[in-house]
């Protein structure tokens, strides 16, 4: 797993095993999405009252799910794309980046 800290500097491959939960919550987003005219994807950036700033997404599916984690009074934080996952299958180095996460905790 690695992950993009708000100052721009990056945490490389690190195990998952060993990621702490709350540090995921101060990743800046893995990539920046594009707009251009013609695109085919849905992108943008919605309002969070969950964590009072914008969070980027990339389709519709991930605002929709913004929108229910948003409203969920369970959810504590949301991080757009927090981190980039790397597992070798069959031989090969394959990618991917989570559309984001939310973090949970106690309703005090």
């Amino acid at each position: 797993m690695s992950r993009r800290r708000a100052d721009g500097g990056v945490e490389e491959d690190r195990p998952w095993e060993g990621v702490d939960i709350s540090r995921l919550s101060q990743a800046s987003p893995w990539r920046t999405f594009r707009w251009y005219s013609g695109q085919r994807h849905y992108s943008g950036t919605y309002w969070s009252a969950t964590v009072r700033d914008h969070v980027i997404y990339e389709s519709r599916l991930e605002l929709a799910r913004l929108l229910f984690a948003d409203f969920d009074p369970s959810v504590r934080h949301i991080v757009a794309q927090p981190f980039l996952l790397k597992a070798r299958v069959q031989g090969k180095v394959r990618k991917h980046i989570p559309d984001g996460c939310g973090s949970f905790g106690g309703t005090g």
